[in-house]
């Protein structure tokens, strides 16, 4: 009996496993729910990257919907996002805002420079400490903010196209 003890520990692991993974088949694990979704967005003062002497904050940006765009020059994701956003920015659809996440500003420079710059603006977050408040934990993350200045919609990962039409234009549709 001692002999099938560890055998019968390992199946029965194993099982519970098995069930975990079935119960989340099929789930969208890109799907990271946000508490702050139909809250008001985090107030910050945060620079603007080419301007470090010009602060923006949450009151400065309202008055229409923009979409937060989360990104980095160090992100390798963020390179492969980059299209999309730019084809987003200059459909004229909606305000798009780089929120440069701990990043050097002379890196971001240079990478907005050798990509293309899509944004209406550019902040900085050099230390990271507003983006905890938005509860950003890496780049990219996008988030759409209506005209008042709440949040309708999150992604968490770089937006395709297939992203942009399912998820992001039918909410930004609700909001018009």
């Amino acid at each position: 009996m001692n002999r099938l003890l560890p055998l019968l520990a390992f199946a029965a692991l194993a099982l519970l496993l098995g069930v975990g993974v079935m119960m989340n088949s099929g789930k969208d694990t890109s799907a990271i729910p946000s508490p702050l979704i139909g809250k008001m967005a985090p107030d910050f003062a945060l620079p603007v990257l080419d301007e470090p002497e010009r602060i923006i904050t949450r009151d400065d940006l309202l008055g229409e919907p923009y979409l937060l765009n989360v990104w980095g020059s160090w992100c390798p994701a963020c390179r492969d996002e980059h299209p999309v956003i730019t084809d987003l920015a200059e459909s004229g659809r909606l305000r798009v805002i780089g929120y440069d996440y701990k990043d050097e500003s002379d890196d971001a420079r240079r990478w907005l420079q050798q990509f293309g710059n899509p944004y209406a603006l550019v902040i900085a977050d050099v230390e990271g400490r507003a983006a905890l408040d938005w509860g950003i934990y890496g780049a990219p993350e996008s988030f759409l903010v209506d005209a008042e200045g709440f949040i309708r919609w999150k992604f968490v990962g770089p937006l395709t196209p297939e992203v942009v039409q399912a998820q992001l234009l039918p909410v930004l549709e609700s909001l018009e």
